[in-house]
């Protein structure tokens, strides 16, 4: 895979400006929403946190190496059942970079694990519940198809834990932990395109993931 330069920070705020806003209504379609279901954290949460846990996942610690893959602009909200948008809610997310490897001394291959990507963010949600993350998209690795770890922790409630997938990808329907989920509608909530980003010269790309919590203790 050829290394792609990625730009700076400030020009990475700047794209901001092209991510179109979908939000909708506080509460708006309510009826329609489906929970989104939980997913298992799997083996391989950092076992030690980078140095930068910010949202911006290819730009790690100022290193000039540029992380390999595609680079995605990954956003969507947290909202609860209503639908109403959550505020100050934690949201992580972490991958495996474009080799297959996490940022976890227990995963495959850890010795080609690209220095140059950071393998883990955070963001703290405002009053609209969004988030957003640069990052790059998934790859599927022996056993997984391609996909993103996602834990959110909000006031009230335990940590919740989920995963996003691409939409229409091959190896959706091998995947055993994908498999385990029965439902239909649960299983399609997981699913996300990835287009590309508008006004990009890159080839960047878009992703929009919204998880909505239910009410019970966990969820």
């Amino acid at each position: 895979m050829i290394p792609l330069v990625y730009p700076s920070r400030r020009h990475f705020l700047r794209t901001l400006g092209l991510i179109p806003a979908l939000f909708t209504l506080p509460g708006a379609f309510a009826k329609a929403l489906t929970r989104t279901p939980l997913q298992t954290e799997g083996p391989f949460y950092p076992d030690r946190l980078p140095l930068d846990t910010d949202n911006d996942l290819l730009v790690l610690n100022k290193a000039s190496t540029p992380a390999l893959g595609v680079v995605t602009y990954l956003s969507g909200r947290i909202l609860d059942a209503r639908g109403n948008p959550i505020r100050n809610a934690i949201v992580e997310i972490w991958q495996a970079d474009a080799n297959g490897v996490y940022l976890h001394k227990g995963s495959d291959n850890a010795g080609r694990r690209d220095p140059g990507f950071q393998g883990f963010g955070r963001f703290l949600t405002a009053s609209t519940g969004e988030y957003l993350f640069r990052t790059i998209r998934p790859v599927s690795y022996p056993g997984r198809t391609p996909h993103i770890h996602f834990a959110v922790k909000t006031a009230g409630r335990e940590r919740f834990t989920t995963q996003c997938y691409i939409r229409g990808h091959a190896g959706n329907a091998n995947d055993q932990v994908l498999k385990g989920l029965k439902d239909i509608a649960s299983r399609d909530s997981l699913m996300v395109s990835f287009n590309p980003l508008k006004q990009a010269k890159a080839g960047e790309l878009e992703a929009r993931f919204d998880i909505v919590l239910g009410t019970t203790p966990g969820h």
